[in-house]
Protein backbone atom coordinates (compact mmCIF):
# COMPACT_ATOMS: atom_id res chain seq x y z
CA UNK A 1 0.00 0.00 0.00
CA UNK A 2 1.37 3.40 -0.98
CA UNK A 3 0.99 5.99 1.76
CA UNK A 4 2.55 9.10 0.19
CA UNK A 5 0.36 12.17 0.69
CA UNK A 6 2.52 14.49 -1.38
CA UNK A 7 2.46 12.60 -4.65
CA UNK A 8 0.81 13.68 -7.90
CA UNK A 9 -2.39 11.68 -7.32
CA UNK A 10 -3.12 13.29 -3.94
CA UNK A 11 -2.16 16.75 -5.22
CA UNK A 12 -4.59 16.33 -8.13
CA UNK A 13 -7.33 15.12 -5.79
CA UNK A 14 -6.77 18.18 -3.56
CA UNK A 15 -6.96 20.49 -6.56
CA UNK A 16 -10.13 18.81 -7.82
CA UNK A 17 -11.92 19.02 -4.47
CA UNK A 18 -10.81 22.66 -4.01
CA UNK A 19 -12.21 23.60 -7.42
CA UNK A 20 -15.47 21.74 -6.74
CA UNK A 21 -15.96 23.46 -3.38
CA UNK A 22 -15.14 26.86 -4.92
CA UNK A 23 -17.64 26.29 -7.75
CA UNK A 24 -20.34 25.21 -5.30
CA UNK A 25 -19.66 28.13 -2.94
CA UNK A 26 -19.67 30.70 -5.74
CA UNK A 27 -22.92 29.44 -7.27
CA UNK A 28 -24.87 28.32 -4.19
CA UNK A 29 -23.61 30.68 -1.50
CA UNK A 30 -23.06 33.62 -3.83
CA UNK A 31 -19.41 33.87 -2.95
CA UNK A 32 -20.17 35.32 0.49
CA UNK A 33 -16.91 35.88 2.28
CA UNK A 34 -15.99 34.97 5.80
CA UNK A 35 -15.62 37.88 8.22
CA UNK A 36 -12.82 36.06 10.03
CA UNK A 37 -9.49 37.55 8.82
CA UNK A 38 -7.62 34.44 10.00
CA UNK A 39 -9.64 32.26 7.65
CA UNK A 40 -8.29 31.76 4.13
CA UNK A 41 -10.50 33.51 1.61
CA UNK A 42 -9.81 31.14 -1.27
CA UNK A 43 -9.24 27.43 -1.55
CA UNK A 44 -5.73 26.52 -2.60
CA UNK A 45 -5.51 26.45 -6.37
CA UNK A 46 -8.52 28.71 -6.84
CA UNK A 47 -9.15 32.44 -7.00
CA UNK A 48 -12.71 32.31 -5.69
CA UNK A 49 -13.40 33.45 -2.13
CA UNK A 50 -15.03 30.89 0.13
CA UNK A 51 -17.63 31.45 2.81
CA UNK A 52 -16.84 30.20 6.31
CA UNK A 53 -18.83 26.98 5.82
CA UNK A 54 -17.07 26.08 2.57
CA UNK A 55 -13.63 27.09 3.90
CA UNK A 56 -14.19 24.73 6.83
CA UNK A 57 -15.24 21.90 4.48
CA UNK A 58 -12.18 22.54 2.30
CA UNK A 59 -9.83 22.33 5.30
CA UNK A 60 -11.54 19.12 6.43
CA UNK A 61 -11.24 17.54 2.97
CA UNK A 62 -7.54 18.43 2.80
CA UNK A 63 -6.96 16.89 6.24
CA UNK A 64 -8.70 13.70 5.16
CA UNK A 65 -6.56 13.50 2.01
CA UNK A 66 -3.40 14.14 4.07
CA UNK A 67 -4.33 11.21 6.30
CA UNK A 68 -5.62 8.83 3.62
CA UNK A 69 -4.34 5.37 4.42
CA UNK A 70 -4.23 4.45 0.72
CA UNK A 71 -2.14 7.46 -0.34
CA UNK A 72 -1.20 7.46 -4.00
CA UNK A 73 -2.98 4.14 -4.52
CA UNK A 74 -6.38 5.57 -3.59
CA UNK A 75 -9.53 5.55 -5.64
CA UNK A 76 -12.08 8.36 -5.34
CA UNK A 77 -13.64 8.74 -1.91
CA UNK A 78 -17.02 7.59 -3.22
CA UNK A 79 -15.55 4.25 -4.31
CA UNK A 80 -13.37 3.82 -1.20
CA UNK A 81 -14.14 0.96 1.19
CA UNK A 82 -13.11 3.15 4.17
CA UNK A 83 -15.35 6.17 4.76
CA UNK A 84 -13.16 8.44 6.86
CA UNK A 85 -15.44 11.51 6.72
CA UNK A 86 -17.70 12.16 9.70
CA UNK A 87 -21.39 11.89 8.83
CA UNK A 88 -22.05 15.65 8.67
CA UNK A 89 -19.04 16.40 6.46
CA UNK A 90 -19.77 13.36 4.29
CA UNK A 91 -23.26 14.74 3.56
CA UNK A 92 -21.87 18.23 2.87
CA UNK A 93 -19.21 16.96 0.45
CA UNK A 94 -21.82 14.73 -1.21
CA UNK A 95 -23.97 17.82 -1.87
CA UNK A 96 -20.97 19.73 -3.20
CA UNK A 97 -19.96 16.93 -5.55
CA UNK A 98 -23.50 16.28 -6.76
CA UNK A 99 -23.80 19.93 -7.72
CA UNK A 100 -20.26 20.69 -8.90
CA UNK A 101 -19.35 17.36 -10.51
CA UNK A 102 -21.41 17.72 -13.70
CA UNK A 103 -20.50 21.43 -13.99
CA UNK A 104 -16.77 20.70 -13.70
CA UNK A 105 -16.89 19.09 -17.13
CA UNK A 106 -17.28 22.55 -18.69
CA UNK A 107 -14.71 24.43 -16.65
CA UNK A 108 -12.12 21.70 -15.98
CA UNK A 109 -12.71 18.84 -18.43
CA UNK A 110 -9.32 17.13 -17.97
CA UNK A 111 -9.59 17.02 -14.17
CA UNK A 112 -13.16 15.77 -14.48
CA UNK A 113 -12.22 12.90 -16.79
CA UNK A 114 -9.23 11.97 -14.61
CA UNK A 115 -11.47 11.99 -11.53
CA UNK A 116 -13.98 9.72 -13.28
CA UNK A 117 -11.18 7.34 -14.28
CA UNK A 118 -9.82 7.35 -10.74
CA UNK A 119 -13.24 6.25 -9.52
CA UNK A 120 -13.04 3.16 -11.71
CA UNK A 121 -9.64 2.05 -10.52
CA UNK A 122 -9.08 -0.48 -7.78
CA UNK A 123 -7.19 0.47 -4.66
CA UNK A 124 -3.55 -0.50 -5.01
CA UNK A 125 -2.16 -2.57 -2.14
Amino acid sequence: MSTSVNGPRIRREKKTVALMIALYCRNIHGGRRSNNPAQPQAAQGTRAPLCAECAELHRYAEQRLDRCRFGEGKTTCLACPVHCYAAVQRERIRQVMAYAGPRMLWSHPLLTVLHLLDGRRAIED
